[in-house]
Order: structure tokens, then C-alpha cells, then sequence
């Protein structure tokens, strides 16, 4: 080990290190994956994530990944082997890891916190709600309104803050009817509704994440030995191997969100920052993205029930739907969700530069479009955006006594498109980006899944091998059946007074 002093020097050097990257503006939370906290993704196609002038946005589609949560068991479990590794030995710890000895895992509710969400994510879901309304502003204050959630409580404890912020109508404690909405929420991760699902890639037997598994583990084995000895270089008596590692890493957006604390992000340089992020992308890409061939398949049936309510227009149903779903539609669910509706959407997967896709399994390539820490950070959503567009309003505007002028986009006459946002930013379909900010004509939105994604993505019956499975469903319902049998949905209603409840509009 090193001597006192060269120790000491060296501490200073990895604290030298660690705030230069912070100075720099490089932030480690928004490199982390599926475990950074909620942020607005900076735009990587040079489109101003601003409603295109001369457009409105008339109806929107959002599938959201649940908010900031405490670790999974099986995760958690990782920061306890650390914790006990750190405690059942002697040693010196120097630098920016000097903290690692008086270090515990920032979880002080062992019967309750893991899974559940953090304080940051009950904030996060809030101003989401908080924001969508400023954004839209598509429903009456108060009015009763519905959601759509997977059944882990998590998902459906984002649904219910997201639900207060979008509503926002007074004191939620002393008159609770002032603030109505609805969840339906659906069995979680199950296999037995077929494509009627938020989780729908659970209910198709020969669909594996194992490929993106596979590939993040070879990319980690790369670079975590290499972090491993750098970082052994300030520690005399302890040495910390490619497992421990990965869990430090994964601690720094964890701690940064449950309770403000970075000091794991302090540990590690840019570039090791980058190919962390780099093997969740691997993740995400081969796992449950376009570098798995199923992927795009599970997530066809709900892009399907979008563009039919897209193309019918807000406060309309479809088919035999028995419940017109709200202008602002929002589904809640899981991260590993998220990746197949890119996948069937057919973006972030191509590029003008060759060698780009499909990701690289030894090389992160700065040029490539889809980065999980944009997509699957907590909260992480993706958008489909109706814009109704006309004439932009010119610069002086005259106005008549008692007549209130139409904005521009409301008008009989206006053009209707499809803009794709992911964590906010605009994202263009390559196929089909030729109107107003890289949007696509709704027209050719709708051909282009009813052709060429229809005929890549194949039917889910058929391509996830139930066709001999009986009355197994390949689409989705349940936005506008609220009883949806298939589904298996359920109802919880928020803003009812306990003490005088309601009966189920929906029916039983």
C-alpha cells in the first residue's frame, strides 16, 4: 500500500479530479441510467422542444416510467454486502473516499422502503402533474380524471402524485372532492392478459432480456477492474474488486435522490461515468430496445390503440369503446417498458453516420441517439403529441369589441401532426419528419405503423408463440374499456371522502 504521504497527495489529486468534472458541468446523475433521478433531456436532433409556432397541442399520449424509489430487494442487497464489507474492516480510507468508513446505505425503514418511492419521486410525480397542466392545458381544473397504471404500488403511488399536481384545485385535506381523479390500474408483470397490458412484454413467452444482460455484464468486465485499482490507490488495508464497484456507482444516483448525498459521485471520473452509462444503455438497447427483435413487438399493440385515439381526435373513443378516454392520456409503469415503445416507433436507431447502430458491444460511440440515462431515468417518459397547426399568429393583431380571436391551430381548416418527445425532448421519426418541428403528417403517422411497422413488428399472437393459447388478446382495450375483462382492470378513485365514499361510475 502507499506510504502516509504519497496517500495523502494522491487523495488530493482524486478530489482535484472529482471537482473539475463537477465545474466542468458535468453532472454524474444524468449519466447514470435507470438510476438517475428525473431531468429534461437536452435535445440531440436540434429541435426546440417549444410548440412549433402556428400549433397547438389538441391531445397527448404519454407512457411514463414510475418516480425516484428506494432500491429493489435484490439491489438492496448489494449495498448491505458493501456496507458490510466496509464495517468488517480495518484500513484508511483517504480522499473522496474518506467517508466510506462512518458510510451506511441510505435506507433507515428496512420493512418498507425498498421498492417504494423516495421523497424526490412523490416531488418528481407532482411537477410532472404540476407541469403537463402549465404544457397543455387540454381539461377543466377539478374535473374528474383518468389515468392508467401497472399494479405495483409504486406505479400507482406516481399515478396519485401525478394526479395532485395535474389537478391542483384547493386544500386536498379539507375538501378532497375538489380534487377528483381516477386510476385504473391492471395486474403487474403477469402473463396472462397478452398484449392488454402496460407490461405486456411479461405475457410474451419467447421474449428475453437476457441479450442486453449478457452484453452490459461483458462491457462492465472492461472497466470496473481498472476503477477498482484506481481507487484502491486511496485505501491502505481494504481493497475493493469490479463487484463493489458497480454497486458505488449505482449508489450515486440512489443517495443523490433519497437524500442529496453525492459523495459517491465524487468518487469517479468523467470517463468512467461515461462507460457506466454506456453498459446501461447496452441494458436497455439489447434488452428491451431495438437490438432485441421482440421488443418492438410487445409495444406494438399499445402504439396501435394510440394512433387510432390520435387519428379519431380528443374526447372521441374508438371501436366498440364504451369510455372516451381524457385529451391527455397517461399510462404508468416500469423502465424496462419504455425502450419496446421506442422500439415500435422506430426511432433512436438509425443514423446519417454509419457504424452508429447497432450500439457497439466494446465501444461507446458519442454519436449514438439512444442514451437510457434520456429515456429510462426515473420518471423517465415518451410523448406522442397531436399538434393542430395553421398560419402562425402575425406580429400585430387587431381585435374586435366583444369578439374573442381564435388562436391559431383551433381553426376547422388546421393540419394535424405527430411529434414523439422522450423525457421532453422532440425526438423525429426518420421515416416521416416533414412538418412543423420535424413532426409527421398524422395522415402518414397512421400508414406508416399500419404498413412498414405492421409488417416489421408482426402480429403479437403469432411472433410471441400463443397461437395455440385460447382467447389470448393482441390488443389493447383498456383505454377505452374501463372494465376491460382482458386487462383485468381495477378501479381506485382519488378525492373521494372516506367517510362518504361513492359508487364506481364505471360500474362493478
Amino acid at each position: 500500500m502507499l506510504s502516509l504521504s504519497l496517500a495523502v497527495l494522491s487523495a488530493a489529486c482524486l478530489v482535484a479530479l472529482a471537482s473539475e468534472v463537477f465545474e466542468r458541468g458535468f453532472n454524474p446523475a444524468h449519466h447514470s441510467g435507470g438510476a438517475s433521478p428525473y431531468f429534461e433531456a437536452p435535445t440531440q436532433f436540434d429541435i426546440s422542444p417549444e410548440t412549433p409556432a402556428g400549433c397547438i397541442v389538441d391531445q397527448a399520449a404519454y407512457i411514463v416510467r414510475h418516480a425516484s424509489r428506494y432500491p429493489e430487494p435484490s439491489s438492496f442487497v448489494g449495498w448491505q454486502a458493501l456496507y458490510n464489507k466496509l464495517q468488517n474492516a480495518t484500513y484508511t480510507a483517504n480522499g473522496n473516499l474518506a467517508f466510506l468508513p462512518s458510510w451506511v446505505p441510505p435506507v433507515d425503514d428496512l420493512a418498507h422502503e425498498p421498492l417504494f418511492l423516495s421523497a424526490t419521486g412523490a416531488r418528481e410525480a407532482f411537477q410532472l402533474g404540476t407541469e403537463l397542466r402549465k404544457r397543455y392545458n387540454l381539461t377543466k381544473g377539478g374535473e374528474n380524471f383518468t389515468v392508467w397504471s401497472a399494479g405495483q404500488q409504486r406505479c400507482i403511488d406516481t399515478a396519485t402524485h401525478w394526479l395532485r399536481g395535474y389537478l391542483g384545485q384547493g386544500d386536498y385535506l379539507a375538501s378532497p372532492n375538489e380534487n377528483r381523479g381516477t386510476i385504473v390500474f391492471m395486474p403487474d408483470s403477469v402473463n396472462t392478459t397478452g398484449a392488454d397490458s402496460l407490461t405486456a412484454s411479461a405475457a410474451c413467452p419467447l421474449y428475453t432480456g437476457e441479450g442486453g444482460t449478457n452484453a452490459s455484464n461483458a462491457f462492465r468486465a472492461t472497466y470496473q477492474n481498472g476503477i477498482a485499482k484506481r481507487i484502491n490507490q486511496f485505501l491502505d488495508g481494504l481493497e475493493l474488486n469490479a463487484t463493489d464497484v458497480g454497486v458505488m456507482q449505482d449508489l450515486c444516483g440512489y443517495s443523490f435522490h433519497i437524500n442529496g448525498d453525492r459523495r459517491f459521485c465524487d468518487i469517479f471520473q468523467e470517463h468512467e461515468w461515461i462507460d457506466y452509462e454506456y453498459a446501461s444503455d447496452l441494458n436497455y438497447y439489447y434488452g428491451s430496445g431495438p437490438g432485441n427483435p421482440l421488443a418492438g413487438t410487445t409495444a406494438f399493440p399499445w402504439l396501435q390503440a394510440i394512433t387510432q385515439l390520435l387519428v379519431a381526435g380528443p374526447n372521441r373513443t374508438v371501436g366498440n369503446g364504451s369510455f372516451v378516454p381524457p385529451p391527455l392520456i397517461m399510462g404508468f409503469t416500469h423502465d424496462n417498458d419504455l425502450p419496446p415503445v421506442v422500439a415500435a416507433l422506430g426511432i433512436m436507431n438509425s443514423s446519417s453516420d454509419e457504424d452508429v447502430y447497432p450500439l457497439s458491444l466494446t465501444t461507446p460511440d458519442s454519436r449514438r441517439t439512444f442514451r437510457s440515462s434520456y429515456l429510462v431515468s426515473f420518471l423517465g417518459n415518451i410523448a406522442l403529441e397531436r399538434l393542430s397547426c395553421e398560419t402562425p399568429m402575425e406580429s400585430t393583431v387587431k381585435h374586435v369589441a366583444g369578439q374573442l380571436n381564435p388562436v391559431p391551430g383551433t381553426g376547422r381548416n388546421a393540419r394535424k401532426f405527430v411529434r414523439v418527445r422522450a423525457n421532453d425532448a422532440p425526438v423525429p421519426i426518420p421515416a416521416c419528419m416533414s412538418g412543423p418541428g420535424s413532426s409527421c403528417p398524422l395522415a402518414d403517422f397512421e400508414a406508416y405503423v399500419k404498413g412498414p411497422q405492421a409488417t416489421l413488428l408482426g402480429d403479437f399472437v403469432q411472433k410471441c408463440g400463443l397461437a395455440n393459447v385460447t382467447n389470448d388478446p393482441d390488443t389493447v382495450d383498456f383505454y377505452v374499456n374501463i372494465n376491460s375483462k382482458a386487462a383485468n382492470t381495477s378501479i381506485f378513485m382519488l378525492g373521494v371522502d372516506p367517510q362518504v365514499g361513492e359508487p364506481n361510475p364505471f360500474g362493478s
